[in-house]
């Protein structure tokens, strides 16, 4: 099992994520198997790590409305 160190790789703030500091996702896109998400307003918390194909299946679904509620 490889351990991913978040000090250490690039972190992008979501699209999806508001200006004024309330939602805050980052993702990284170093990998190509795994992309590790984290809330950029504790960047010393945990990190969540998802399957590629399943984040690629998440984002499609938000970008297409089917998750509002």
């Amino acid at each position: 099992m490889r351990t991913i160190d978040p000090s250490v790789v690039t972190w992008r703030k979501s699209s999806y994520s508001n200006s004024d500091g309330g939602a805050c996702v980052e993702v990284c896109d170093a990998f190509a198997a795994v992309v590790p998400v984290r809330d950029g307003k504790f960047p010393h918390g945990p990190v969540l790590v998802f399957p590629a194909d399943g984040w690629v299946s998440f984002v499609s679904a938000v970008r297409e409305g089917r998750l509002e509620g």
